[in-house]
């Protein structure tokens, strides 16, 4: 079984320890990292993919000290090592021309506005890290019990 990795970044402690508690059912499956900034992150994905980690899906926050997650998500978007990497920016307060560019320059997968519906954000990475398994080309039966069956069911026809 390959070693998934799911990176929630966000600044602010408080948001970070709720989205890893929404996201706590899945460590069965994924290894769930955090990390308080864009800088770590990073360093923490160079650090997995030494290791021969796949970094599934990068989960962050818009409005951090430094970089902005939409600069993270566009530097992650643009390494040639995490190009079926997922991405998702949660955030309260990106404005509108922040969304535009964190679609068109770093590709994301989705957009979750602050506050989220928990359940909601379990399906998304569920159904995100479905996806990269597949997009990598990795043996879905290792975790075909935790799967989006939608998407396997989609990816085998």
């Amino acid at each position: 079984m390959e070693k998934l990795n799911l990176i929630c970044v966000d600044d602010q402690r408080e948001v970070l320890s709720a989205v890893l508690q929404d996201l706590a059912p899945l460590k069965s499956w994924i290894n769930i990292e955090e990390c308080e900034s864009a800088d770590e992150a990073l360093d923490l994905m160079d650090e997995l993919d030494s290791e021969g980690g796949y970094i599934a899906l990068v989960l962050s926050d818009h409005v951090m000290p430094g970089k902005s997650g939409v600069e993270l998500l566009t530097d992650v978007s643009h390494d040639y090592r995490f190009l079926r990497t997922k991405k998702v920016l949660l955030t309260g307060q990106a404005t509108h021309q922040d969304t535009i560019i964190a679609i068109n320059r770093a590709r994301i997968e989705s957009y979750i506005e602050k506050p989220w519906n928990a359940d909601e954000l379990r399906a998304l990475v569920t159904r995100l890290v479905t996806e990269f398994v597949f997009d990598k080309g990795l043996e879905y039966t290792d975790y075909q019990e935790y799967l989006d069956q939608q998407v396997v069911l989609n990816r085998l026809r």
